[in-house]
């Protein structure tokens, strides 16, 4: 017996090194990610940016984790774990995909539209509805709408803006039954619910949603982002389109990367991971880095006293890997603009 036992003591350390490698945990780890030129995903009016130099969206990396990823996320920095529902809040890997390709999509409607406004191009935003991102366990239209459903009215009334939808539902009063108008596969059909108390204190009907727009200009902007999902290259999106458009010698052959969402105002919105983001900058060579400035809130510190604004996250991290590269604070797309004509 003896002579078998060490190989298969030798066995079932290579099947528990494979399972190491191979079995999905319930975490997931975020790492730094890409930093790619914006020119391999965007054409503006039909035409490639000869220019020299370049606009780079920055991307994190996120996967499922394995027990060796957990040990690798553990040892490495700027690699951060996260459980399965932080990540996803509760939905599935497939449904947490296509959330981020919304949110992609509803960027670059954001970023068309700013773009070609800044650029002083005619332009305008139309207010399709609110995609649906969840829906709550406790909402009477669980099990009713769904994840890409879209919601058009509430009581027969349109809105102009998710605003304007939620401030409506939020009016009424707890109980009260609510008719929901919405597009499911391309069906316009009709549910009935009730207003509901709300995980933030307010009334609602229990889903979480997104703006879906369609910006229209005279300008055609088209996008090839296929596999690369979330908001946060809105900012950058916009900058490009209103260089290309507008001054197409506004980067004077920079390297330039950033991030940050950008609104319908023109204001950008903080984004998470920007510490990694400009670990991915930083590798690709990037001069210059655009990060949102905006203050922390009461409710945020008093929730985390050690938060810190984006700008603030992204000079730390620059610093600790010892970068050469200059982080610039914005809170409009007019700052980005403004700053590379002045620098």
């Amino acid at each position: 017996m003896k002579e078998y036992r060490w190989p298969i003591a030798g066995v079932l350390f290579l099947l528990l090194l494979l399972a190491a490698f191979v079995i999905r945990l319930p975490y997931y780890i975020e790492m730094p990610g890409t930093a790619e030129d914006i020119r391999s995903v965007m054409t503006v009016d039909g035409k490639m940016d000869t220019k020299s130099g370049s606009y780079d969206f920055v991307t994190v990396a996120v996967k499922e984790a394995t027990p060796a990823d957990l040990i690798y996320a553990w040892a490495t920095p700027f690699t951060d774990i996260y459980s399965a529902k932080d990540m996803t809040g509760g939905s599935s890997s497939q449904e947490f995909t296509r959330i981020n390709q919304f949110y992609m999509e509803t960027s670059q409607n954001m970023a068309i539209y700013q773009g070609l406004k800044t650029a002083g191009k005619e332009t305008q935003m139309d207010f399709l509805g609110v995609y649906v991102m969840q829906v709550a366990d406790d909402s009477t239209f669980k099990g009713i709408l769904n994840i890409a459903d879209t919601v058009t009215g509430v009581n027969g009334k349109t809105f102009k803006s998710s605003k304007e939808l939620i401030d409506y539902v939020g009016s009424q009063k707890i109980g009260d039954p609510v008719s929901v108008t919405y597009i499911e596969d391309g069906q316009t059909k009709t549910a009935d619910g009730k207003i509901i108390k709300l995980s933030n204190g307010k009334n609602g009907i229990g889903i979480s949603l997104i703006d879906r727009t369609e910006a229209k200009g005279d300008v055609p902007v088209q996008f090839a982002t296929q596999g690369i999902g979330g908001p946060s290259a809105g900012m950058m999106f916009s900058l490009a389109i209103y260089t290309q458009v507008a001054d197409p010698d506004l980067r004077q052959g920079r390297h330039i990367a950033g991030t940050g969402t950008i609104n319908q105002d023109g204001t950008v919105g903080d984004i998470g991971g920007i510490d990694k983001k400009v670990v991915a900058a930083d590798k690709e060579g990037a001069e210059i880095f655009f990060a949102p400035n905006n203050p922390v809130s009461k409710e945020e510190k008093k929730a985390n006293p050690k938060a810190k604004s984006n700008y603030e996250t992204a000079k730390e991290a620059a610093k600790q890997i010892h970068s050469k590269m200059k982080i610039v604070p914005v809170k409009t797309l007019q700052d980005a603009i403004d700053y590379l004509k002045k620098n």
